[in-house]
């Protein structure tokens, strides 16, 4: 067994490690092994990340043979113990079931529910498409940040390197393979970033600037937009736009905006104790039982919950939960729901700081 300790090059680190944890007790980890499966095939590198003394190091338990797999494994184990979190990129689709997998098979003690676990490819996935990516690999999220790599093969490649590596070590060997991985570890502390994203739909933002804008269609038709200027939670690297839900987010110039359709016209507020109520078919509109009884009969019906409502032309903004009150809708059949747009609301800023994070909450959810 090889234990191979790193110190590395300082480098751009544009998302604070706090904000995962406490930076002293992450460790980021990445495995190589011969196969998907830890029945069929052998582990033959663990790679760490961890933070110490103000730089990032790497540490690397490589098996120089399938006899080694549970050296490395204990002396994992033993190293990972100072820490409480592993990090790791889709880690919990492979790297830590193949572990739990490899220690069951060689009788060795399972640590892996000790540590809380993160996994970045889930919360970089949840936001796949609002940045357009193609795919999720981690190479793709470096190239999305212009980050570059020494390492040119894939996992699959090191396989039959690995073996011949066995049956004949070489330096060159070796240091393909340790690349690859420090590379991959390297790559992972680099593509932090992309969690600001992640952290700007899931955790919102604050509201530092709002206007109303009008504006012309095409079709000659006036609209109305209500324009958020944003200050994210976190830096954001990289400019981007994504429209969803009728709501576009933009980042560009270093300006996070956020747009969402003003409506105007009538909205009906629909009263939820129907029983309680007469329908006056003449005015559209309902009463209350208590002051419609002076209401001449022949002008009045039962309110079903389809007609009692109360109508409102005003400026309505969409909600996709009961966010703020009254909900207002088109009719009773509408599941969209808006809430109206008062002159009170228009003055507080933190209504519109938690109205921005919920659209944005719903913009990450609808893919």
């Amino acid at each position: 067994m090889k234990v191979i300790t790193e110190t590395l090059e300082p480098f751009a680190a544009e998302y604070p490690p706090e904000a995962l944890g406490d930076p002293a007790k992450l460790l980021f980890i990445d495995i190589e092994t011969t196969g998907f499966t830890a029945h069929s095939s052998d582990l033959y590198l663990i790679g760490c990340a961890y933070r110490e003394a103000g730089h990032f190091c790497t540490k690397q338990f490589f098996a120089e043979g399938p006899s080694e797999q549970a050296q490395i494994i204990e002396a994992f184990w033993d190293f990972a113990s100072a820490y409480d979190t592993l990090v790791h990129y889709n880690g919990n689709q492979f790297d830590v079931p193949y572990l739990q997998q490899k220690c069951n098979m060689l009788e060795l003690p399972d640590h892996t529910a000790e540590f809380t676990g993160i996994d970045l490819y889930r919360r970089v996935a949840s936001v796949k498409h609002l940045l357009k990516l193609q795919n999720c690999k981690q190479r793709t999220l470096e190239f999305f940040l212009g980050i570059e790599r020494k390492d040119v093969f894939t996992g699959g490649d090191l396989i039959g390197i690995y073996q011949d590596y066995v049956k004949d070590p070489t330096d060159i060997a070796l240091d393909t393979l340790l690349l690859h991985n420090e590379d991959d570890l390297k790559g992972m502390l680099q593509i932090l970033p992309m969690l600001s994203y992640y952290d700007l739909f899931e955790k919102g933002a604050v509201a530092k600037r709002v206007e109303a804008v009008t504006y012309k269609t095409k079709e000659n038709e006036t609209r109305k937009d209500l324009l958020i200027t944003l200050e994210p939670p976190v830096a954001l690297p990289v400019p981007f736009s994504a429209r969803v839900a009728g709501c576009e987010v933009r980042y560009q110039d270093g300006e996070l905006k956020l747009c969402i359709p003003i409506t105007c016209g009538e909205m009906k507020y629909f009263y939820a104790d129907y029983k309680s109520y007469y329908y006056l078919p003449e005015e559209d509109l309902a009463l209350h039982k208590s002051v419609a009884t002076f209401v001449d009969k022949e002008h009045r019906v039962q309110a079903t919950a389809a007609t009692c409502y109360t109508r409102k032309v005003s400026e309505y903004l969409p909600q996709w939960d009961y966010l703020f009150s009254p909900v207002f809708r088109v009719d009773y059949e509408s599941r969209e729901m808006f809430f109206e747009l008062t002159e009170d609301f228009k003055r507080d800023k933190k209504g519109f700081s938690d109205y921005a994070s919920h659209v944005l909450k719903v913009m990450r959810s609808k893919h």
